[in-house]
């Protein structure tokens, strides 16, 4: 790709020794005279880079440095003058401009002055997008009366700096919600850095969230900077806060009280001003008499409380869910957007979808391989969550989870009889007859159990 410079200068020698030098590095130029034609052409052309001279007829280079900064404020500007200052390449600068040059000029520091011009210009277009990118993904869909809700608290949530601790199942969306506080926070310019607790090695999550001095410990090679450090200013989400051990949930809740803390195998005390946001799947008012998290770090991180409802609560929200995740993967796919035929979305308004968005997506990006039409029909659905059944060991695992006798029965119950009512395509009489009971126990167990009946099927 042949990048476009412009070359602003109302000596004729120089533009055209300039035009000469930069067509043979590969460069399309354009070339104009005064400052009024270069915004002229601006508005004509893609430009990726101005050289412009300070001392121009009429309108003079800083004024002109000036109005394209208003027109097009990420194009990079380099200002060359023969009777430049000190004071002028500063001047030049703090309004905007990449650099400043003076004549006779030096064609080796033009050209790599030049080049580092539109290098930081392409690394600020990819950073935009890439921001854009994650922005897309991460981004609350559904306008279903518990989005609303969890829209509203945000909103409350983010200008504030309180402490924000946000609890639900395991892939419900915690991690997005977030992001969406920080993105409403006055920090929403500075980092957010999240660090998933459950899944670092006790021996490591010290020297991940504090960083490390050299020699601190086996593999310490040299001084590593830790999370707090990387999120100052910004936001730190520590998600699944529950599966912390007792000894780092201590050392946890003196770095927010001290708002302070020392690198593993440190004796420097580094101040830190980041905003904590933490998530669980864990009921922490059943944790804390327990004795498997402090009461005080408890306080400290439920400011202000935020409960994200699972997909099954909220089954309303699926298809723009599910149609929000067909374009992004189409599109990082390369694919034209596929859509859900009216069976096969009723097919996954019925799922009762355990794993929530997590497994919502993973369903997508499976049917947008799967389907070689433009259209997703209820047998590709149909096939792909029946792909999807838990293993015989799952009910019994949920089971053993709970908190007393009666929860572990109703929980194996529930799922032993929605695996079986899947088996049986959600036929409730075929299902009854299987299990050696009648009809009315069985629509008796399911609205015990808030077990829904798949398309409407009896």
């Amino acid at each position: 790709m042949a990048y476009s410079v412009l070359v602003v200068d109302d000596e004729i020698n120089i533009r055209k020794t300039l035009n000469g030098v930069l067509t043979d590095e590969g460069y399309k130029v354009l070339l104009a005279e005064t400052a009024e034609k270069a915004v002229d052409v601006l508005s004509r052309s893609l430009v990726d880079a101005v050289l412009l001279d300070v001392w121009l007829p009429e309108m003079d280079g800083l004024e002109a440095l000036r109005r394209i900064r208003e027109m097009y404020p990420l194009l990079p500007v380099i200002m060359i003058s023969g009777h430049g200052t000190i004071d002028m390449a500063v001047k030049a600068v703090k309004n905007g401009a990449f650099d400043f040059i003076e004549k006779p000029i030096s064609l080796d520091k033009l050209l790599i002055t030049l080049s580092r011009a539109i290098e930081r210009e392409i690394m600020r277009s990819e950073n935009v997008e890439l921001k854009e990118r994650v922005e897309r993904k991460y981004r609350l869909v559904g306008e279903s009366a518990a989005m609303r809700k969890l829209r509203g608290e945000i909103a409350a949530a983010g200008p504030t700096n309180a402490s924000v601790l946000i609890s639900g199942e395991n892939g419900s969306g915690k991690e997005i919600v977030a992001r969406e506080i920080h993105r409403h926070s006055r920090r929403a310019g500075k980092p957010f850095i999240a660090v998933n607790c459950a899944a670092i090695p006790e021996e490591l999550i010290e020297s991940e969230l504090f960083g490390h001095e050299r020699g601190a410990f086996t593999g310490a090679v040299g001084k590593r900077r830790g999370r707090f450090e990387m999120a100052d200013g910004g936001t730190l989400f520590l998600d699944e806060v529950g599966d912390m051990s007792p000894r780092t949930q201590a050392k946890i809740l003196r770095v927010l009280e001290e708002r302070a803390f020392e690198r593993v195998g440190g004796g420097e005390k580094i101040r830190t001003d980041v905003r904590i946001l933490a998530a669980t799947n864990r009921n922490l008012p059943k944790e804390v008499p327990a004795g498997r998290f402090r009461e005080d770090l408890y306080f400290r991180l439920n400011v202000f409380p935020i409960f994200v409802p699972a997909l099954r609560d909220r089954k309303e929200d699926i298809p723009p869910i599910a149609s929000h995740f067909i374009e992004e993967i189409c599109r990082e796919q390369g694919k034209e957007t596929k859509k859900f035929s009216g069976e096969a979305m009723q097919r996954m308004l019925a799922h009762s979808w355990p794993g929530n968005i997590r497994e919502l997506r993973n369903v997508v990006e499976r049917l947008v391989i799967l389907s070689m039409e433009q259209r997703i029909e209820e047998d590709t659905v149909r096939r792909v969550l029946a792909a999807d059944l838990p293993s015989p060991e799952a009910p019994l695992a949920q089971a053993f989870d709970e908190e007393n006798f009666r929860e572990a029965t109703l929980a194996f119950e529930k799922a032993y009889l929605e695996r079986k009512l899947r088996e049986n395509d959600f036929n409730v009489s075929r299902t009854a007859e299987r299990l050696g009971l009648d009809r009315t126990s069985i629509h008796r167990k399911m609205k015990q159990l808030g077990i829904a009946a798949e398309g409407g099927r009896r």
